[in-house]
């Protein structure tokens, strides 16, 4: 038979039967759209995780102090101020010096403060930072100015707002040149920052507030830390791959400025950007290949529903087949004419659950603002698998179709 007889022949078994085809393609569906959404939610987990700690700063190596613990304020680290910090500018002049490949090395200080502003008050972040900062954490201006390495140096009141602070404080109003009273202490606003958003902690990185190091130290945190000391510095690289190497240099130059012996534990840690950004993609990726998989089970079900009911339709249309091979159709025309069948109530299903799968990604990514990745082989290999399905739990059946003897045939009820 010609090819186009056994598609149509193929195509009016599953007309002839509507309910049955759809609730045959079912499992496909279910499994074809449960594959697609799962795998775009794992996609937008690992772009959200990526963007978020790229926001931290690219090619950054972050030493704290051995006391310190992850997670906490500015979105990596926080402690009890002043309990086993062992931070100070000597190790900031330091690794200025001795450490090759370094483009800024920014210390900082951080404590919690409310605002007061025109009427309005604001708990929030208040860091003492340097210019080098800026680069450090690849921050931006929205409007304004970044104090200077005099103001710096001398500790002027002088502050930059986030986007948070300045919304909270002076709403629609623009901010710079405005004053502003953190606790006891006022500050001149020069600058506000471009948003960043959230953090890879959750954290809103909008809602700080930097001054000075050296004005935050001695008017705000005060007897709460050594006059010399900070929490953090922040190393930027000049490239992501002497990170490494900048990292261990920076290791190296701390043992000795704090006199550290060989064999003695570090009273310091580094922590590498890139080294957190890749096993954390290679944890979301290994959970998007779990969720991907738990879906595809459906698809194994599906399979089986297609088997089965092809299975019914051999018993049901066996005087069909009979009749079939007594007028000269071939074993082969009957085989290629079943596979077709199943194959077809696969791909079906395939692309109905295809279509629901991109639409159900898409519109969780819109109610969760969860970025909405469907990847560009989503498609392709859903309906792939449809095919396959429907071929290998279509071979059975299609087979035993085959190999039904015509008179046998003719002679069922």
């Amino acid at each position: 038979m010609r090819p186009i007889e056994l598609v149509r022949f193929a195509a009016g078994a599953i007309v002839a039967h509507p309910m049955r085809s759809v609730l045959t393609s079912l499992g496909v569906v279910i499994g074809v759209a449960a594959v697609v959404m799962m795998t775009s939610i794992g996609l937008g987990a690992q772009q959200r995780v990526t963007s978020a700690i790229a926001s931290l700063g690219s090619n950054l190596v972050i030493v704290q102090p051995s006391a310190a613990r992850l997670g906490g304020g500015g979105g990596f680290l926080s402690q009890g101020a002043g309990s086993g910090i062992s931070l100070r500018d000597g190790d900031v002049d330091a690794i200025r010096r001795q450490v090759e490949g370094v483009v800024a090395v920014a210390p900082i200080v951080r404590s919690q403060a409310q605002v007061v502003a025109e009427g309005a008050n604001w708990s929030t972040r208040v860091e003492g930072v340097t210019p080098d900062y800026m680069i450090a954490r690849d921050l931006a201006l929205a409007s304004g100015r970044v104090f200077d390495e005099r103001e710096a140096r001398q500790g002027r009141k002088v502050a930059i707002i986030g986007q948070t602070v300045a919304t909270n404080l002076f709403g629609t109003g623009d901010p710079v040149g405005q004053r502003i009273r953190v606790r006891t202490v006022p500050f001149e606003v020069i600058g506000v920052l471009q948003s960043k958003g959230q953090s890879s902690f959750g954290q809103d990185q909008d809602d700080v507030i930097m001054a000075p190091l050296q004005a935050v130290r001695s008017r705000l945190v005060g007897r709460r830390l050594r006059g010399d000391t900070v929490m953090n510095i922040y190393v930027k690289a000049e490239d992501g791959d002497i990170l490494d190497r900048v990292q261990e240099d920076v290791t190296n130059v701390l043992r000795e400025q704090h006199r550290i012996r060989p064999g003695e534990d570090d009273d310091f840690g580094t922590q590498n950007m890139a080294s957190i950004l890749q096993a954390s993609q290679a944890a979301v990726a290994t959970f998007t290949v779990l969720l991907a998989a738990v879906a595809a089970v459906s698809l194994l079900v599906g399979g089986v529903g297609i088997m089965n009911i092809m299975l019914v339709a051999v018993t049901e249309r066996t005087r069909e087949i009979g009749l079939r091979m007594a007028v000269g159709a071939k074993r082969n025309d009957i085989l290629i004419q079943f596979a077709l069948e199943a194959v077809a109530l696969s791909l079906v299903g395939g692309l109905i659950g295809l279509a629901i799968g991109v639409a159900g990604a898409l519109g969780m990514a819109r109610l969760g603002a969860w970025p909405a990745a469907i990847p560009a082989w989503a498609g392709p290999l859903a309906l792939g698998f449809s095919i396959l399905v429907g071929l290998v739990f279509g071979a059975y059946p299609s087979w035993r179709a085959a190999r039904l003897d015509p008179i046998e045939a003719l002679r069922r009820e």
